[in-house]
Parts: C-alpha cells; structure tokens; sequence
C-alpha cells in the first residue's frame, strides 16, 4: 500500500510478514533427521551438511519469536529495536492450492515492537495477521506510534534544492482484509488507512513554503487492492512472481482533512538460469491525485537512495537483481535500478533518472525454509550505505 514516506520507513507491522511466512512453513511436518536419535546439541547444525542452520529452531519453536528490527536508512539514521511474535497453529485445514493439493492454512500472528534511530526517530505499534474459513479471509494490520525527523527536498528547477527538515509525531492506523477469488491464489483486498499526525517544522518559517492542503494533519482513506502471489518461497524466492495493484482514496466524509487518491502497482519476478543463478525483476509505480499532503507524495524507494528524497505526485522503479548460488549455502549478489519522479514539477520526459547500484552476500540460514540473511552495499546519487537483508530486499 502507498500510505507515504513515514509508513514505508519504518513501519513495524511490516515485521509480521517474516514472521508469517516461518509460521506457514513450520505449520508443515519438517523432515525427519538423518538419525532419530541426534542430540538437542544440533537444534543449530543442519543434519544434511552440518552447518549453521536455524530451521530446527525455527519450526520447532514455541511461544514468542523474536525478531531483530535493523534500520540503516539515509533519511532517519542507523538505528534498531526488536519486535516479538506469537503465532497460533490451526489444528486442521480443508484448503488445496491450485494444484488441488492440501494446503495449510498460515497460523494467525500477533506481534509488537519498537525501534529507534541515531537521528532521534522512533516508533512503537502492535499488529495481526488473521486468517479465517480454511484461509478464504485474511485480516492484516496494527496500529503504531511515531515521531520521526525527516527532510523534504525542494524541487530544484529554477532554484537549487534545498532540504526543509520537520518531524512528524502521531497515531498511524492500517486494517486491511482479503477475500480469495475462487481457489487461485488471487486476493482481493479492501483497506482502511488513517493517519493524524503533528507536522513540526526545525525552522518555523519553512511552513510558508507550502499550502495549507499540503500541511494536513488526518488522513483517512479507503482503498481496493488485487494481489497474486506465485513465488516458491516467500522469503528468497527462485522462481515465480507477485503481482499487486491497490487504489486508497481519501475524503472527508470518512474522517479526512483532505481530499486526494494514492495508487501502486508492483510486480516482482524471478527466473532461474541454470543450476547456480537466479534472476530477478522488479517494476514499481505509484502515483496520487488531488489535495496531496507534501509528507504523502510518492517517492523513489531504492536502496542507495534515502527514502523520500525524490518525491512528486509520479514515481516510477525499475530494479534487476542477480544472485550467485556459489555454494549451497553462500551466494553473492549483485543489483541495479533507475527511479524517476514527475508530475508538479516536470513532465515524465523532462525528470532526470536516478541511478543506484550495489552488491551484496547471503547465507542460507534456514535450509527448510528457504531463508536467507545477509549485507548489500548500495550506491545511490548522493549517499551510499549498507543494508541488513533477512529475505528479499525488496517489499
């Protein structure tokens, strides 16, 4: 969903989507060990290779899992917190897939968490993902307190750019819930996103540089949204796609201080070729209409480009990424992609492309899940940085 810059950030519900996909994967029997009487020393060591592997300790866990929450964002800093997860098996499951296959329902999540960065950001929320009727419903969502310091960049067409820095401290909301559209894999989604947020200012007189729809302190809005999802492991996929297209639309009438519409549309694919190397594509855009708060324009979301430091009521990515299965369990990556913002200020043909490129290694650390961590360095136009990667970069 494209609820804006500060959302994207940071957002602490976004840690319950790891935590589901281990939960749906340790709903499975795991396969048995080598030898059945092995010792509770190797709850860290794989039977098949004898390496450091955490599946056991994974799909086997029970009560709370934590999860590591690492920020490494040019905009708010480096920074970190720490989410904790409850998952709840269901006992049984009528569901097949596509393939008329059973098909085990994703356990229900409940999470909470909180996170800090050096810049003086932080957040703190509580989210759910449900699930309902032998899977045919879906609920996810939370609710999260926020205070971050981030910069909004000026245009820079006639004048040079300049960077206003405000911080914004309030109540952010997301409650979405899904419909499965016969026995595809195919959701249809209707949301509700509410924001009211106190828009602060280092420099008080930079509030003059905007209207006042652009200061706007609640959003509320409704939206649609289709997804499809084909992947062979939610984690760190080697072949099949996902897909999304989602419309949120924002009036007074249901709580808004003003009026406006967000949209996106995402897919993701990837391709084996060969034994050893996997190929990945990625085509990103969002776009909003209407009385748009300056905080909610959509932006470029690049690693190697701070987030939110190209915006515009246009913003279009494209990103390729090549992953070397070296070993069975280490790889190397390497990636590139091009963004571009337009709409207030230029047309598509007139913004500048912005570049970034990096590299980065994995390690397998969840054989049975098909789970790998690791660290890309990026470089982007004005910044480079290293990320923290648990699964797939990219969201």
């Amino acid at each position: 969903m494209s609820i804006g810059p500060a959302v994207r950030l940071l957002s602490l519900f976004s840690v319950l989507t790891p935590c589901a996909a281990i939960a749906q994967q340790s709903a499975a029997p795991s396969p048995a060990p080598a030898n059945a009487a092995a010792p509770q020393a190797s709850l860290f060591r794989d039977a098949e290779d004898g390496r450091f592997d955490m599946s056991r300790w994974l799909l086997e866990h029970r009560g709370f899992l934590p999860v590591p929450i690492i920020v490494t964002d040019p905009a708010v800093g480096n920074g970190g917190g720490v989410a904790l997860a409850f998952f709840h098996r269901p006992t049984t499951s009528g569901a097949t897939g596509e393939d008329g296959a059973p098909k085990m329902v994703t356990p229900d999540i409940y999470g909470g968490g909180a996170m800090r960065t050096s810049n003086g950001s932080e957040a703190y929320g509580v989210g759910a993902s449900l699930h309902f009727d032998e899977d045919r419903w879906r609920y996810r969502g939370g609710v999260a307190k926020a205070s971050f310091n981030l910069g909004f960049y000026t245009p820079g067409t006639l004048l040079p750019t300049q960077k206003i820095e405000y911080n914004m401290d309030g109540l952010m909301s997301f409650q979405q819930g899904f419909r499965r559209l016969g026995e595809r894999d195919l959701y249809l989604g209707l949301a509700w996103v509410y924001m009211d947020l106190d828009i602060g200012f280092d420099v008080a007189s930079d509030r003059d540089r905007f209207q006042p729809h652009e200061l706007s302190k609640r959003s509320s809005g409704l939206g649609l949204s289709l997804e499809y999802d084909s992947r062979d492991n939610p984690f760190t996929p080697s072949s099949g796609w996902l897909g999304m297209v989602e419309g949120n639309f924002y009036l007074p009438g249901i709580g808004s201080d003003a009026s406006f519409q967000s949209y996106r549309g995402h897919a993701y694919g990837y391709w084996p070729l060969g034994r050893h190397f996997v190929l990945g594509g990625r085509a990103d855009a969002r776009w909003a209409n209407g009385d748009i708060p300056f905080y909610r324009l959509p932006y470029i979301d690049l690693r190697g480009i701070g987030s939110a430091r190209y915006q515009d009521t246009r913003a279009a990515v494209l990103e390729s990424e090549l992953r070397w299965n070296m070993t069975q369990r280490w790889a190397l990556i390497g990636f590139v992609g091009a963004g571009r913002t337009w709409g207030r200020h230029n047309s598509f043909g007139d913004g500048a492309s912005q570049v970034s490129k990096g590299a980065g290694v994995r390690y397998l650390i969840a054989r049975q899940l098909g789970m790998h961590v690791g660290l890309d360095y990026a470089w982007g136009p004005e910044d480079d940085t290293f990320y923290i990667q648990v699964g797939s970069a990219w969201r």
